[in-house]
């Protein structure tokens, strides 16, 4: 598999050397797609990879896009955002979709139909098969669809974001004998669209059809008394990055709630067509949604590979899958007892999904139910919709504890879900409240008192991830158990800020972002580079998301000049260029695509003989140090530290299986291409299955 370029020369100034942020965005996706194209990758999950390809384009359209086509609307030709802006994103997009789109036709069906799967289209379809079909669309489907044709009374119908349409040109008149050619058809999203045959049809095969290939061959069933001629199906992609302006607003819930109902009609941004609609068909719809040409993209299949997904549910073959990976629990944790008392003896560390998130859950009902537990406090960010988590903090406000849950209701593409979240816990009576106007509520914190004897004692974790059990089992993250006076009063300090909007005193251990985060990683960046300088050493390593912040970026440039020998591993986006003769000869960027997604964040600074490992749950981004309520904390047990060393840096800095290095070209580089080699999750996995199965 190639590695594509990330082109240079960022976009606010004709002179600086850092990469462009959204082309580095794109070639993130690359190296994901290329799971896809590995032989040795179990074909079901080689369709996983390519469907989060897909889902990963469709939300870079909706968030990042929408500015570059305004910019090309608007014929701008400086600044930022331009049609030479918009021709660079689309030139790498459209590159790779054609690329999911071959790997999809060309290798991922025929693997399929070896393994017995098919997706039959209407042309491969038996007489048995075209009747069942038939009788499906008949039943099923066109009762729920309302061809819509064009006239002065009937204008274009509004068409949701990511949904799928068809455009048809008919001849001949319609019942009041107009001409009129053009008529749409919107598919419900409650419709399937992936189908399956049942065995009697099917001959015993594992076979389905795709929604838009049923509707495709009876089209003309719709239009009785017309001929159907040229049709399409189509799908359009909207901006849905909510805005809404927290200082004009009385209710940030309700004003949030009225702007879900508005997402799926934004500003179109981009616009798929079969790549045999007709020109003429395409140029209409273009007009209609007033896209750039350059917006429109030809796609040889369905318009959504994301649907493809419900595939690797429907089949039922194991063998066709990733091993099943069951985590150990927690090595610091005993299996039964308490969860606080181990806490008592020292501070805790989890790494997931390698360990089980059932440490943190455990932690959580040990604190519902313990009668001398008197508050928890929590913040909530994407738990998605999962039970368990609320339902512990439910249990708790019926066991007569305090409950306080700050909910961030602006997390991207989750915000329904926290809404409904924040309205039962309130219907309960726990304290619900939003953070601080103008900034999201990113950092992950779980904070319990506890009254042991005439004191109240504080157990606190937290997290470089989500309180989400199940991205918590697919994705890299550490929990940390503490019950550190300094650390669970800093805690204490930051949830009495968020909740009062009361000033935030001085921090004993935490950094918090947008307060002392930013300026303490550009200090300590500082203070390696200076030791460097000295003799004295600097070395710093980064394992982080994404690293598109330019103050942070320029002062890596000036400490690796200065000598500290700087390892970045980032997972996403870059915006710094790695090896660069006079730039960043002494930095190298590195990202490790695997199984499970890397989300952890862990920042490891040494000056001379001085050394600090932090702990995160911020990206190198300006929105996290600028716009986020963010936290770090340092890990001062040798051992835990040492642990997240061996762990979380150096078996990633020596992976030669699932890393990619930058190259001075700005492109990424697959390490050990042609050979087997060392991978840290596969590592880490081996290690914990083996740590389990001793216990």
């Amino acid at each position: 598999m190639p590695s594509f370029p990330v082109n240079v020369g960022e976009k606010n100034t004709e002179k600086s050397v850092l990469l462009d942020r959204d082309l580095s965005i794109l070639a993130f996706n690359e190296r994901v797609l290329d799971w896809a194209h590995r032989a040795e990758v179990p074909v079901l999950e080689r369709l996983r990879y390519l469907c989060i390809v897909s889902s990963n384009i469709d939300e870079f359209f909706e968030v990042r896009a929408e500015p570059h086509v305004m910019g090309a609307l608007q014929g701008l030709t400086s600044g930022p955002y331009t049609q030479a802006s918009l021709e660079a994103i689309t030139e790498q997009a459209t590159a790779m979709v054609g690329r999911q789109y071959k790997l999809y036709n060309e290798h991922l069906l025929p693997a399929f139909e070896r393994h017995g799967i098919q997706i039959l289209s209407h042309g491969e379809r038996n007489a048995g098969q075209r009747r069942w079909v038939r009788n499906y669309f008949q039943n099923e489907v066109q009762p729920l669809l309302v061809p819509v044709g064009l006239d002065p009374a009937h204008p274009f119908p509004q068409v949701a974001n990511k949904s799928l349409n068809f455009i048809v040109q008919l001849s001949g008149k319609d019942a009041f004998g107009r001409a009129n050619e053009i008529a749409i058809v919107k598919v419900p999203r409650v419709l399937p669209r992936l189908i399956p045959i049942p065995p009697r049809v099917s001959g015993g095969a594992t076979a389905f059809v795709l929604l838009s290939s049923v509707i495709r061959a009876h089209l003309g069933e719709l239009f009785a008394g017309r001929e159907v001629g040229q049709f399409s199906q189509f799908r359009v992609t909207r901006h849905s990055d909510l805005a809404v302006d927290e200082d004009d607003v009385d209710n940030l819930r309700t004003a949030l709630r009225q702007g879900l109902a508005h997402r799926h009609y934004g500003q179109a941004v981009r616009l798929e067509v079969s790549s045999d609609c007709s020109a003429r068909l395409a140029e209409f719809l273009r007009q209609q949604f007033q896209l750039p040409a350059l917006s429109v993209f030809r796609v040889n299949g369905p318009v959504n590979l994301v649907r493809l997904m419900q595939l690797i549910d429907l089949v039922k073959a194991p063998q066709l899958l990733f091993p099943p990976y069951e985590a150990s629990f927690p090595v610091q944790l005993p299996s039964q007892g308490s969860v606080m008392a181990s806490m008592r003896a020292g501070d805790v560390v989890i790494h997931q999904p390698f360990e089980s998130f059932d440490g943190v859950l455990a932690f959580l009902r040990e604190a519902a139910y313990d009668p001398q537990v008197l508050a928890i406090k929590q913040t909530i960010y994407r738990t998605g919709n999962d039970p368990v988590m609320m339902d512990l903090l439910r249990e708790a406000v019926r066991q007569g504890k305090e409950v306080t849950a700050v909910v961030e209701l602006k997390a991207r593409f989750d915000e329904e879900a926290n809404i409904n979240w924040a309205e039962q816990l309130e219907s309960i009576g726990a304290q619900v409240v939003y953070g601080v106007v103008g900034l999201k509520t990113h950092a992950k914190m779980l904070l319990v008192t506890r009254r042991e004897g005439k004191t109240l004692r504080r157990y606190g974790h937290l997290s470089t991830g989500n309180y989400n059990p199940r991205t918590a089992r697919l994705y890299t993250d550490i929990s940390y158990l503490t019950c550190d006076a300094d650390i669970t009063a800093d805690m204490d300090h930051l949830f009495l800020h968020l909740a009062s909007q009361s000033r935030l005193p001085k921090m004993k251990r935490l950094l918090v972002a947008p307060f002392h985060l930013h300026a303490q990683m550009l200090s300590n960046i500082e203070t390696a580079g200076e030791a460097a300088a000295a003799g004295q050493g600097g070395r710093i390593v980064i394992k982080i998301n994404a690293l598109t912040d330019v103050p942070l970026i320029e002062a890596l440039l000036a400490a690796g000049q200065k000598g500290a020998q700087i390892d970045l591993i980032v997972r996403g986006a870059c915006m710094l260029p790695a090896g660069m003769a006079g730039v960043s000869e002494n930095i190298r960027v590195r990202s490790v695509i695997g199984r499970f997604l890397e989300h952890s964040r862990v920042f490891y600074f040494r000056a001379g003989q001085d050394e600090s490992l932090y702990l995160s749950s911020a990206d190198w981004m300006s929105r996290n140090m600028m716009r986020r309520i963010e936290l770090a904390w340092p890990v001062n047990d040798p051992v835990l530290r040492q642990r997240i060393i061996d762990e979380c840096i150096l078996a990633y800095l020596h992976d030669s299986r699932d890393a990619w290095d930058l190259g001075s070209d700005g492109r990424y580089h697959r390490v050990g291409l042609h050979a087997p080699g060392h991978s840290a999750q596969s590592a880490l996995m081996a290690r914990y299955s083996a740590a389990a199965q001793q216990e």
